[in-house]
């Protein structure tokens, strides 16, 4: 544990129920330095009051003001280093919004432009090569390609992606976060030249090996989101710390802005299919479409993300070396080599419930974000029938698309606010999603009329909105979030695995029922994922991940029962943890003493090790504050038995160790 982990010092007063000074309990007897450096490590300023008082025990109206008051504070902050910024350099905030957002998310940036297109590329293909890809509601009397592999673009996509989130985020948690990274570019970038490059004697032959490609690719579009999830939050790119201020009061945001790049993906890739098309057919999107536009419009739109994902097989290789490191830290304190199969017994164990939270929710979530494309293909067939132009359709989706990144921004403003957070709006976004998906369900031909489409219409960029400002943001982060480092990526990308899996429901399901019988089925996804969120997904938002690391700690050394912190919190725990007891032994006097006894012995280890001059390169990089040092040098042998002189008095008092 560092110093340099936590914010900065605060004052804190005495505990509202003791008449005790609890941040500087047994810490008699330090200058003042050292005072303000400890009372920053144990209750940092921006998760607990000048009493002392965690934020989430505060009464309602003091959390409020203490919430925004904090927020206030650390928004000031941002937009006077903004100011600064800006005034040394005006492209500056554009530097650092590119090297900690789009960066860390460039593998979803592209993943995103490039699975996304695959449905925007089947209507041109379906006008284009009419003989091949079967059109919606019409039969080909004398196809020339199977229909199983021309159905099996909406299979085979999904299932490499299944197949990359288990398997990549299992490689992960064994070899590291920066192998599962570079694994994931190599395998994209392989992939889009077999997209590229995708032929075949027959159209029959084109269409089985483009289905391939898009398997392969797909594994490595799998496998980004375990690992963008887990590196992103362990701050890969940077030190690989975990807890800091910074971490505290914007780790949401930190990996949602990533997440987000998705959403930019899509957009670019609708904006490159029309530029290109306009480009390879004289100027003007409308059918009849030639072949040769059609190829050179679907191969070029391969070609470019091809050249960015190139640049990040190479970014991810040499920029990222410390991607591991908080992976490793973790592996080290266990005494763990290789896959730590004892962190998967124990999630199993004892976060059963949370892994069917998030793998159920993002199940009920997918199954929404397929079924979104419901509202454009009926409100399209009323604003223009008989229409055969695929440009209609894209605009129309690049307006979807716009709206859905206004979702996106707005989930990573709100969800490290403490009084909303994730949770809530994972239920809110749920919610809404119900709603906007029931009323034209019960009401199908009447929202079919012409004059009453636009509402339609409204409705489906409103469940666009809500579905990206709502679960599908929050289950990006949540996956990763509420389980241990040891086992982070294994479980996220079993919960995006299964999320998968409720698209390729989707995709299935939809074959067989109609058009208002799919606005009567879809919308209980949205109740089931709500209720699943309420009753099994703890609550992150504003919990520091030291805590849970700590938690996972006692847990895996069979002390459960000894752990009394903030990760316990009745605010941090589902309700079924709560109904099953998992808070009882939140106490926050102990937790102090605790953390105390801990930071002595870890200072303790770290000074042994530095006598026998081992691991000196990672010493140097995580040093201990000087007054720390100064503080345990001046008490650690003070009355000959290891304890300092307020530690012995607080034997003398309650008559035992403090370890005991």
């Amino acid at each position: 544990m560092s110093v340099r982990d936590y914010g900065l010092a605060a004052p804190h007063g005495p505990n509202m129920d003791t008449d005790r000074h609890v941040a500087t309990e047994d810490l008699h007897g330090m200058s003042p330095q050292e005072a303000s450096v400890f009372q920053s490590i144990l209750k940092p300023d921006d998760i607990y009051d000048d009493q002392g008082v965690y934020w989430a025990d505060m009464p309602l109206m003091k959390r409020l003001r203490f919430v925004n008051h904090v927020d206030a504070v650390e928004a000031k902050k941002e937009l006077s280093s903004i100011g600064r910024m800006i005034k040394a350099d005006p492209l500056s905030p554009v530097g650092y919004y590119m090297r900690n957002m789009v960066i860390p998310g460039a593998g979803l940036l592209l993943e995103g432009y490039v699975l996304f297109s695959i449905g925007n590329l089947k209507p041109l293909f379906q006008a284009t090569f009419k003989s091949c890809w079967q059109q919606p509601g019409k039969k080909n009397p004398n196809p020339i390609c199977n229909y199983t592999w021309v159905e099996a673009v909406d299979y085979l996509e999904i299932v490499g992606i299944i197949v990359g989130q288990i398997l990549v985020g299992i490689i992960g948690d064994w070899l590291g976060r920066r192998w599962g990274l570079l694994q994931d570019a190599t395998i994209m970038f392989l992939g889009l030249l077999m997209l590229t490059a995708s032929w075949g004697v027959t159209q029959n032959g084109w269409v089985i090996c483009y289905v391939w490609s898009l398997f392969f690719y797909g594994i490595g579009v799998g496998g980004e989101y375990p690992m963008t999830a887990t590196s992103g939050m362990e701050n890969a790119v940077g030190s690989g710390k975990v807890s800091t201020k910074e971490d505290r009061l914007h780790r949401g945001r930190k990996v949602t802005s990533a997440f987000l790049m998705q959403g930019w993906g899509q957009f670019f890739n609708q904006v490159i299919l029309i530029l290109l098309l306009l480009i390879f057919h004289h100027g003007t999107g409308n059918p009849p479409y030639s072949k040769l536009a059609a190829q050179w419009t679907y191969r070029i739109s391969f070609a470019i993300p091809a050249v960015g994902t190139l640049w990040l097989v190479y970014y991810r290789a040499y920029k990222m070396k410390a991607a591991s490191k908080q992976l490793a830290t973790a592996k080290r304190k266990s005494n763990v080599t290789g896959y730590d199969t004892k962190a998967l017994r124990y999630t199993f164990t004892y976060f059963g419930p949370r892994l069917f939270a998030t793998a159920g929710a993002w199940y009920a979530n997918d199954i929404f974000f397929y079924g979104n494309k419901l509202f454009q293909n009926n409100f399209i067939a009323v604003i223009t029938p008989n229409n055969s132009s695929v440009m209609v359709g894209w605009l129309y989706n690049l307006i979807n698309v716009g709206v859905s990144l206004v979702g996106y921004y707005m989930a990573t403003f709100f969800i490290d606010n403490k009084l909303y957070g994730r949770k809530w709006m994972m239920i809110v976004g749920f919610m809404m999603d119900f709603i906007l998906f029931i009323v034209p369900g019960f009401q199908f031909s009447y929202y079919q009329e012409k004059s009453h489409v636009t509402a339609f219409q409204a409705m489906y960029f409103l469940s666009s909105f809500f579905n990206q400002f709502g679960p599908n943001s929050v289950t990006f982060i949540v996956a990763a979030e509420v389980f241990p480092t040891p086992i982070r990526a294994t479980a996220h990308g079993f919960s995006a695995a299964v999320g998968k899996a409720g698209a390729l429901t989707a995709a299935v399901m939809y074959n067989y029922i109609t058009d208002p019988q799919k606005f009567h089925v879809v919308p209980w996804f949205g109740l089931g994922g709500a209720i699943i969120t309420w009753l099994f997904l703890p609550d992150t938002t504003g919990l520091d991940l030291k805590e849970q690391e700590r938690r996972w700690s006692f847990i895996r050394d069979g002390r459960e029962a000894d752990y009394h912190g903030i990760a316990i919190h009745p605010q941090h725990l589902s309700l079924w943890e709560r109904l099953r007891g998992a808070g009882k032994h939140y106490n926050p006097a102990l937790d102090y003493q605790q953390k105390l006894e801990e930071l002595r012995g870890e200072w303790i280890d770290r000074q042994a090790r530095k006598a026998e001059e081992k691991d000196q390169e990672e010493l140097d990089d995580d040093e201990y504050s000087s007054h720390v040092s100064s503080y345990f040098e001046r008490t650690h042998t003070a009355n000959g038995n290891g304890y300092g002189v307020n530690e012995k008095k607080q034997l003398s008092d309650e008559g035992r160790r403090p370890d005991e």
